[in-house]
This record gives structure tokens, sequence and C-alpha cells, in this order.
């Protein structure tokens, strides 16, 4: 048996209540988020459920696709995601079975790729 152990989060950026230089959807610090470092990302809502999970090589590029794409798997929840947390980890083999690992064993709620638990 495999035992894999979810990574804790290098970054964690919460939605603002009023915030003052904000364009994507509340959320002000994403400066935070590594330009050139690849990773997971999860996003969540107020209640702390997982909504979504994903990878990329370049995470801020990734995240902020999230919010402006009109194709993203969360383009009519995305007034939903109130916190980002962010794990860098570079190498894409450990990405993806870090994804697929929290998509099912956390039972995120917009994800339909990867899941063997519905």
């Amino acid at each position: 048996m495999i035992n894999i152990t979810i990574p804790t989060p290098n970054v964690t950026i919460a939605k603002q209540d009023h915030p003052e230089l904000s364009n994507i959807y509340g959320f002000t610090d994403f400066h935070l988020i590594p330009r050139d470092k690849g990773g997971i990302f999860m996003f969540y809502n107020e209640k702390k459920e997982l909504l979504f999970v994903g990878k990329a090589r370049k995470l801020r590029q990734r995240i902020k696709k999230h919010f402006e794409d009109t194709v993203a798997p969360i383009k009519t929840n995305r007034d939903e995601v109130t916190k980002i947390e962010v794990c860098v980890i570079e190498d894409p083999v450990h990405r993806e079975i870090y994804e697929t690992f929290m998509i099912n064993e956390l039972k995120a709620k917009y994800n339909v790729d990867k899941v063997f638990f519905r």
C-alpha cells in the first residue's frame, strides 16, 4: 500500500471584504503566489469546503486564468471561492499524484476529471 500525505500549503490567500486594489474577485495577494514555480492549488468556500483542486507548471498564471477564462471548470462558481491554498511541487509526476489523490480523498466539489468517488 502507498501512503500519501497531503502537503502543507506554502501560500494561503483569502478574499478581502473591501479590497481597494483587487481586480480579481476580491483577492489582492496574488503577488504571494510564485510566478515561475509549479505546484497544486486548492479553492475553498467560506464553509471551508474544498471546491476545486488543480495543478500547474506556473502557478500564478494558472490560478488567475481560472478567474478570467470563459471555459474554466469553476466559471459559474467563482464568487464562491474565498480562500486559495498553494503547494509548490516542482516534479510534474508528484503534482499529478497529489492532484488526483486530493480530488478523491477530499472530494473536491467542482472537479469533473480524475474523479473516482462519484
